[in-house]
């Protein structure tokens, strides 16, 4: 089976941190660009970070540049989102989504595998 399985979400405060963790089984893991993706109560999908199949090349949403970092361990078939000094805007159902291309896209509908999603809430 292909599938990707978000997990790290929960219940912060404004300035906290999460890590949250994408572990990928059924595919080559390494052969494939991966991102982040978000959506908000009443939004649209929201691109948050993408990453090449070695790590090397990154890219962020304007909205989390400097706050997020992502990352990926091909050994361990899991990617990260490292999120720092979180917003209350940054609530929200995130998931982690792989491409069938080994460099990066910030565009959702290039992306064919997803995961179910982890909820993000950050409170005041």
């Amino acid at each position: 089976q292909v599938q990707l399985t978000e997990s790290g979400g929960g219940l912060v405060q404004t300035g906290g941190s999460l890590r949250l963790s994408c572990a990928a089984s059924g595919y080559t893991f390494d052969s494939r660009a991966m991102g982040w993706f978000r959506r908000a109560p009443g939004k649209e999908r929201e691109f948050v970070a993408s990453i090449n199949w070695s790590g090397a090349v990154t890219y962020y949403g304007d909205s989390v540049e400097g706050r997020f970092t992502i990352s990926r361990d091909n050994a361990k078939n899991t990617l990260y989102l490292q999120m720092n000094n979180l917003e209350p805007e940054d609530t929200a159902v995130y998931q982690c989504a792989a491409r069938t291309r080994l460099e990066p896209s910030i565009f959702a509908p290039a992306h064919d595998i997803w995961g179910q999603g982890t909820q993000v809430t950050v409170v005041s």
